[in-house]
């Protein structure tokens, strides 16, 4: 509707001009406001895929799931309170002092790839006195039981965390619960003592805690770019929670989640976790590496605990996406275009104007 305004606008500012070049500026100005009006919803297609085709069901836990109880099936080990029925994968009851986990046996060998984790966080506890979380990770390995949601402290590869306690007192330039991300080589510690913070990548605050409905998280990665998105308001709609360039995670690590209870507890359920494959080409000299080789690491301009979040939550150091950068060049070459239009249109009538003067 707005759009249509818009141009019922522009269309009648040049009512009184009647010639073909007014023609082609009407038609260049209804582009360049419809294109105006893309960027949006391309970008939002462009970060999650989920195409039924591109499902990797070896690396997926799907409804209806194989047994129930609490041994693991033939694709994903469970350990620890993890307990599997009809409906989810609960990995911690709501009680206190209690792990459990879910990993998937087979290592992931695609480079590019992305995750849609649907899950629900629920309890008896109140406001503040509920904990402590969910870790979502791509690991080298299966993680032991630890003090990191679960699983332990050092790690390597990405740790995505759904933190529904505050530890850290002086922290209050956040909201909880928080999710966060964190990429390890083995030699960093996740400090649970301040939340994270020493080594975190990227994050944003997010009610995901008690809902009426299930929520959902998406993390994207392709071609060194690491996105997490999330949907807790279960509209069908993602909504950025960072985006970070510059990321290096090898093939062959495997997906799991886990969640801890302390003093406080909470319900940790699972109720899928699908991998889709996204087809994205590579260089020559890209295809030809030995992706399994490579370390996981991250390149930013300065260390991740010097970074400052914005309010709405997002990296400040990630920059433009290839959709934006070409749809502003897009629209920078039509604005040359309409002006050069406008141009003629008034040097022909400045023309027959000084025609009638002879």
């Amino acid at each position: 509707m707005a759009f249509e305004k818009r141009q019922i606008a522009v269309m009648s500012g040049l009512r009184g001009v009647r010639s073909w070049k007014t023609e082609i500026l009407c038609r260049f100005l209804s582009l360049f406001l419809l294109l105006e009006c893309l960027p949006v919803s391309l970008v939002q297609a462009d970060i999650t895929d989920g195409n039924t085709e591109h499902l990797k069901r070896e690396h997926s836990l799907i409804k209806p799931y194989q047994g129930v109880g609490t041994s693991s099936t033939p694709l994903w080990d469970f350990g620890g309170s993890t307990l599997l029925t009809s409906q989810y994968v609960r990995l911690t009851p709501d009680e206190r002092s209690k792990q459990g986990s879910i990993w998937n046996r087979v290592p992931c060998f695609l480079k590019d790839w992305e995750l849609h984790v649907q899950f629900k966080i629920h309890g008896s506890g109140r406001k503040n006195l509920h904990g402590d979380g969910i870790g979502i990770w791509y690991t080298k390995e299966k993680l032991q039981p630890g003090s990191v949601f679960g699983s332990q402290e050092h790690f390597v590869g990405l740790g995505i965390f759904v933190d529904t306690f505050r530890n850290e007192l002086q922290g209050m330039d956040r909201s909880f619960p928080y999710i966060s991300a964190m990429i390890n080589n083995g030699s960093l510690v996740y400090d649970h003592g301040k939340d994270g913070r020493p080594t975190e990548l990227g994050g944003c605050s997010a009610e995901v805690r008690n809902k009426d409905h299930d929520t959902y998280l998406a993390v994207r990665y392709s071609k060194g770019r690491l996105t997490v998105m999330i949907d807790v308001e279960d509209r069908n709609e993602w909504k950025e929670c960072f985006d970070v360039s510059g990321v290096r995670l090898p093939t062959g690590y495997l997906f799991g989640a886990s969640a801890a209870t302390g003093d406080l507890a909470d319900n940790h359920d699972i109720l899928s976790m699908k991998v889709y494959q996204l087809m994205v080409e590579h260089t020559p000299e890209e295809d030809s590496m030995d992706w399994t080789k490579i370390e996981p690491s991250v390149s930013l301009l300065k260390s991740p605990k010097d970074n400052i979040d914005d309010p709405t939550g997002n990296f400040r150091s990630a920059p433009l996406t290839g959709w934006k950068v070409f749809l502003l060049l897009l629209c920078a070459l039509l604005g040359i275009i309409v002006c050069a239009v406008v141009g003629a249109v008034v040097f022909q009538k400045r023309q027959e104007r000084n025609k009638r003067f002879y």
